[in-house]
C-alpha cells in the first residue's frame, strides 16, 4: 500500500479536445482522443451533456417555417393529461428551434401563465379582458423571460366566470379569433399560436377550437385517458360542421409514458391504431423533471435541458414543424428510449 494520497497527473485535468467549449460538440475532435470509440449511448452523463449543450447552443437547430402561421388548440376535457405541459414545453422547444410562439392561457387557474415565467395576478392584462373586449391584444401579450420568442396571454382567477358574461354577447364564440387577428394586424409575426384549453368543453374551449385550425390531444399512457376522447372528438365534429369547417386534429401527442408496464405500450398502441398518422413518434415519458419545472416558474427545457423529458418535447416540437412542411423527422433514439424496469434509475430517481 501506498502512503499519503496519489499522484495524479496533470494532465488529467487538461482539457479533452472535442468537448464542450464555445457552442458546439466538436466529434470530429473527441473521436481522435482516447475516448472517440466510446458512444453517448454507452455512457449517460456525457449523453445528457451533449443533449444539455444542443438545448443551450441552438446554433444549427433551427426548424423550417411554416407556410403559414399555424394555430393550434390543445384540448381533453380529461384534467391531469399533459394538457398544460404539452403546450407550454412544445412551445418552448418551437421558440429555442426559431419560431415565434404565442401561448393564449385560456385555463382560469393560470398554469401555463405559471410555467412560462409570466405575471397572473388579478388585475394584469389577461384573456379574460381580451375575450370580454375590453383591452386590445396589445396590452395582453407578455414576453416570457426565459425567451425573447416565446410570448404568452396569461390567465388570471376572473377568467372563471367569462363563460357566463360571454352568454350574452354577439358572436361569443369568435371573441378569441378576433383577437388573433388583431395580433397579426398589429405586427406580431407569430409563426405558431399555441391555445392551452381548460379541463372542460364549455365556452372558452369552443372558443379556442373556433379561433383555430388545429386541436392537438394529449393522451396520457392509461386506460382512463381514452374515455373522454370519444366526447371530444363528437364536439370538434360540431365545431367543424357549424363554425369552423378547417378544423380538424392534426396531431395526438402521448404523454406520460411508462415502458415498465405493458398497459403504456397497449394504450399507445390502441392509440396509434386509431389515430394512425396524426400519432407523433416522439413520446413524452413520465418524468420527474417535467413536474418539477413550474414550480420554478420554467419549462423543462429550462430547468434541465439535458434530461429525457425536456428531449423528448424538443423532439416533439422538430417533428411538428417537419410535418408542417411535408418532411420526416425522426425522433432522438437517446430521448425516445422507454424506461424499462432495472433501467434508467437516474429517470426514475428524478431526471
Amino acid at each position: 500500500m501506498s502512503n499519503g494520497p496519489a499522484k495524479v497527473s496533470r494532465e488529467t485535468t487538461s482539457r479533452v479536445p472535442g468537448m464542450l467549449e464555445g457552442n458546439a460538440f466538436d466529434s470530429e475532435d473527441f473521436s481522435r482522443t482516447p475516448f472517440g470509440s466510446i458512444s453517448t449511448a454507452d455512457t449517460p452523463i456525457a449523453a445528457e451533456a451533449q443533449r444539455a449543450s444542443q438545448v443551450l447552443h441552438p446554433g444549427s437547430m433551427n426548424i423550417p417555417k411554416p407556410r403559414e402561421q399555424r394555430i393550434i388548440t390543445i384540448a381533453n376535457q380529461k384534467g391531469g393529461v399533459g394538457k398544460t405541459t404539452t403546450a407550454v414545453n412544445l412551445a418552448a422547444a418551437l421558440a429555442l428551434q426559431g419560431m415565434t410562439v404565442l401561448v393564449i392561457d385560456l385555463d382560469p387557474q393560470g398554469n401555463a401563465s405559471t410555467a412560462l415565467g409570466v405575471d397572473h395576478h388579478s388585475g394584469i392584462p389577461s384573456s379574460y379582458e381580451l375575450l370580454i373586449g375590453e383591452i386590445p391584444v396589445q396590452d395582453a401579450i407578455q414576453q416570457s423571460p426565459h425567451n425573447e420568442r416565446l410570448l404568452c396571454i396569461p390567465a388570471t382567477i376572473d377568467l372563471a366566470g367569462a363563460e357566463i358574461e360571454l352568454v350574452s354577447m354577439v358572436a361569443r364564440e369568435g371573441r378569441l379569433k378576433t383577437a388573433i387577428q388583431e395580433a397579426n394586424l398589429a405586427g406580431y409575426e407569430i409563426d405558431y399560436v399555441m391555445i392551452d384549453c381548460p379541463p372542460s368543453l364549455g365556452l372558452l374551449t369552443v372558443n379556442a377550437m373556433v379561433a383555430a385550425k388545429e386541436v392537438l390531444i394529449p393522451i396520457q399512457c392509461e386506460y382512463y385517458a381514452l374515455e373522454g376522447v370519444g366526447q371530444l372528438l363528437r364536439n370538434i365534429g360540431l365545431v367543424q360542421s357549424h363554425l369552423n369547417p378547417e378544423l380538424h386534429v392534426s396531431t395526438v401527442v402521448l404523454t406520460m409514458y411508462d415502458g415498465r408496464t405493458k398497459l403504456a405500450d397497449q394504450v399507445a398502441e390502441e392509440v396509434r391504431g386509431h389515430f394512425g398518422d396524426v400519432v407523433l413518434r416522439s413520446v413524452i415519458p413520465r418524468s420527474v423533471k417535467v413536474s418539477e419545472a413550474p414550480g420554478y416558474g420554467m419549462t423543462v427545457l429550462d430547468y434541465d435541458p439535458g434530461s429525457r423529458g425536456a428531449m423528448s418535447y424538443l423532439d416533439a416540437g422538430r417533428e411538428m414543424a417537419a410535418r408542417a412542411v411535408g418532411a420526416t423527422y425522426a425522433p432522438d433514439p437517446v430521448a425516445a428510449t422507454p424506461v424499462t424496469e432495472g433501467g434508467d434509475v437516474n429517470e426514475e430517481r428524478g431526471r
